[in-house]
């Protein structure tokens, strides 16, 4: 069980996918931490609505579940994970079944925040992207994918994503095995990360 850390739009998702491709293996799992999102309480999907709920706490995760559904999943046992719609702030009805898999990515900006989580985790990664690029790319994103103004993206940037980031997860990256500076740029990095990998296996 691998654990992927890192900024906002640092590029986890795509440095686990080159991960998971790279290795070329039957029986991988990529979880993605914004899957367990709490259920907000009505208060809260209006804070949502104006930028006003801070998503980038821990205590906006569902640790419990997190834990629980990667013990399984390490023990080869098919789990349900939610499905989170960022647009809604909420959570979809259906929920999706993963099965067991010899190698599991579990990729967050909160992966390495919570103790019980990282006596789970087999090798901790921690992506490390400039500030500047990571705010480029999370404007583009929020935009196009997410429904959000610029006003919106930038007001939840200043007043959650930064000060989240230098509290919670920036000192988390002396808790990781690896960095990879430059993100998914660093073909090196992620090349040693699946030699270990396969070694592992």
């Amino acid at each position: 069980l691998a654990g992927l850390g890192g900024g906002s739009a640092s590029g986890k998702t795509t440095v686990a996918t080159m991960i998971i491709e790279a290795l070329d293996v039957p029986w991988v799992v990529l979880l993605s931490m914004d899957s367990f999102y709490k259920v907000l309480t009505k208060p809260q999907q209006e804070q949502a609505a104006n930028n006003d709920f801070n998503f980038d706490h821990p205590d906006a995760f569902d640790f419990d579940l997190i834990i629980a559904t990667l013990k399984k999943l390490k023990q080869g046992k098919s789990v349900k994970i939610p499905i989170y719609d960022f647009t809604t702030h909420s959570r979809k009805k259906e929920w999706k079944t993963l099965y067991g898999a010899n190698v599991i990515i579990f990729e967050g900006i909160m992966a390495f925040a919570d103790k019980e989580l990282l006596k789970l985790l087999d090798l901790k990664i921690f992506v490390d992207t400039d500030s500047d690029i990571r705010l480029v790319r999370r404007l583009r994103r929020d935009i196009s994918e997410r429904g959000r103004d610029i006003e919106g993206v930038i007001k939840q940037y200043n007043k959650f994503v930064k000060p989240a980031f230098d509290q919670y997860i920036q000192p988390t990256m002396r808790l990781a095995d690896i960095v990879v500076p430059r993100g998914s740029g660093n073909t090196v990095a992620i090349d040693l990360i699946v030699q270990h990998v396969h070694s592992q296996l």
